[in-house]
This record gives C-alpha cells, sequence and structure tokens, in this order.
C-alpha cells in the first residue's frame, strides 16, 4: 500500500477527527473512501464529457431523457 502525505489546516484537521470519530473510521480509512468518491465523480464526469455529444445527437440532452427512452 502507497502512503500519501497531505498538509491540512487545524480546522479541517479537528473536522476530520470529529467526522471519523462519530463514524467509527480513523482518519485514513475516512480520507480513503473520500478520495474513491471523488475519483468516481471524475471519471463519471468524465464519461459524461466523452458521450454528451452523441447523446445530443440522439436527442437526450438531460439525465431525464435517458431514463425516459430506456424506462
Amino acid at each position: 500500500m502507497a502512503t500519501l502525505t497531505i498538509r491540512i489546516d487545524d480546522r479541517l484537521d479537528a473536522e476530520l477527527r470529529d467526522v471519523a470519530a462519530r463514524t467509527g473510521t480513523g482518519k485514513s480509512a475516512f480520507v480513503r473512501e473520500a478520495v474513491r468518491r471523488q475519483l468516481a465523480i471524475a471519471r463519471l464526469e468524465q464519461l459524461r464529457r466523452r458521450v454528451a455529444p452523441f447523446a445530443e445527437a440522439h436527442g437526450w440532452l438531460t439525465d431525464e431523457d435517458v431514463f425516459d427512452e430506456v424506462s
């Protein structure tokens, strides 16, 4: 497993400690999950940008348009 060192201000550290304690996880586990979620969001945004021209050509301009088509 790789190690990543980041610098955060005291206020963010306190908030991170508090939420990690409330959720019963360590700070590292909480941050790992946050990074995983952010990476998933970034992949989804990248995919949307790649397929948007094809969707628009098909008349799909919103998520609802796609949902209506596949439902």
